[in-house]
């Protein structure tokens, strides 16, 4: 059967062999990116009522812009005025645990989380943490 081979084709075949060349994969579909869609918002600096509002405000906007993760900076509050309130303790960051209490006591909010989880060092360690938020499934 291989002398029904043609020069040219034998010729043509060893070249191909011979190259870097790769024929294309045609049941080969490229993975979709699983990427979450990422938000921050840094409170720092902000009243626990302003802190309050803003986070409420930027949940509900991100659920709506079908945001998955939310990056939530509180920071650690070691740079806040508590010291100047006696009545305030010196060991209690107002933000970092009055903003998630206020989330998981608003129903509101609730019905559109998930989860919330610490975060990683690179996001802020002790000083902020992860909301990921369900799916927003409105159309438009």
């Amino acid at each position: 059967m291989s002398d029904n081979i043609s020069d040219k084709d034998k010729k043509d075949w060893q070249t191909f062999v011979l190259s870097n060349d790769k024929l294309p994969n045609k049941d080969f579909k490229p993975q979709k990116q699983n990427t979450l869609k990422v938000k921050s918002i840094d409170l720092h600096g902000y009243t626990l009522e302003q802190a309050n509002n803003a986070i409420e405000e930027f949940i509900l906007k991100a659920y709506d812009e079908k945001v998955s993760k939310l990056i939530v900076v509180t920071g650690k509050g070691i740079h806040s005025d508590i010291e100047k309130d006696p009545y305030v303790s010196k060991d209690l960051s107002i933000l970092k645990y009055s903003v998630p209490e206020f989330i998981n006591n608003n129903q509101n909010l609730m019905r559109v989380i998930n989860d919330i989880k610490d975060a990683t060092i690179e996001d802020g360690g002790s000083g902020a943490f992860y909301i990921f938020l369900k799916k927003n499934k409105s159309i438009g």
